[in-house]
């Protein structure tokens, strides 16, 4: 399947990564791909960058190397009860915002507590879209936490450093589940690099093999068409884009 963005990217600002957003920029470009959302890791992680450093995220020119420029978060999930660690004066100025859970934030719980999490997250209305929920240390009931996402308009990534097999081990046959069972409940999928080098940005081949495997139609998929994902986050009542309204 064609994939005209990757919505899950770093830059060296979340301290365990190794490219400058223009060089990002420039590998995007290289890709063929039209958009692409940066999204360092929100505070909580060790070595990420303070809540300023989302907010000023205005200053950023929306098109760079060509290729325009989605401002965005990967937000920790904190707990139980849904809190993520996005300020609240950030939200307005974010265009898109994902919630993972991360080991050094949120220790591994059981499934009822991870549900819990997911299902509060995405009631909780500030992010976007969930982040590589593969992760089996991180169990939970897909149904329920899927349905939920799909009646709340919140996207499902389809994350391809973790279809690679070495990170998040035990991963990749989980995400064919969640692919399979959100494709049968209607959910939107989203599809990230979760590159941390500008030579991964844009890599989403694994991501495109398992979506055509699991054949999930191009109307789930935000990612496929610059307008698609544009129409996702008007439906997300984010605020209109002027810059890319000719996409």
């Amino acid at each position: 399947m064609k994939l005209q963005i990757d919505t899950h990217t770093h830059t060296y600002a979340s301290g365990h990564a190794y490219s400058t957003l223009i060089e990002n920029a420039k590998a995007a470009k290289a890709k063929g791909l039209t958009l692409f959302c940066t999204t360092d890791h929100a505070e909580s992680m060790p070595g990420a960058p303070h809540y300023w450093f989302f907010t000023n995220q205005r200053v950023l020119p929306r098109f760079i190397e060509d290729v325009g420029v989605i401002r965005g978060v990967e937000s920790n999930i904190l707990n139980s009860n849904g809190d993520v660690d996005i300020h609240p004066t950030t939200d307005r100025h974010l265009d898109w915002a994902i919630a993972s859970f991360h080991e050094a934030v949120f220790k591994p719980d059981s499934k009822a507590a991870h549900t819990e999490a997911l299902i509060n997250v995405i009631q909780g209305g500030r992010v976007d879209a969930l982040g590589h929920l593969g992760n089996p240390n991180y169990d939970f009931d897909f149904e329920a936490v899927l349905t939920c996402a799909k009646a709340h308009n919140v996207a499902i990534e389809i994350n391809n450093t973790t279809l690679r097999g070495n990170s998040r081990v035990g991963s990749v046959e989980r995400c064919y589940d969640i692919a399979t069972l959100g494709k049968e409940i209607g959910v939107f999928f989203t599809t990230g690099s979760d590159a941390h080098f500008c030579q991964d940005i844009g890599n989403l081949d694994l991501v495109s093999d398992l979506l055509e495997k699991v054949a999930v139609p191009k109307e789930q998929v935000i990612t496929h068409s610059a307008r698609q994902f544009l129409d996702f986050l008007a439906r997300r009542g984010r605020a209109p884009i002027e810059e890319f309204e000719h996409l």
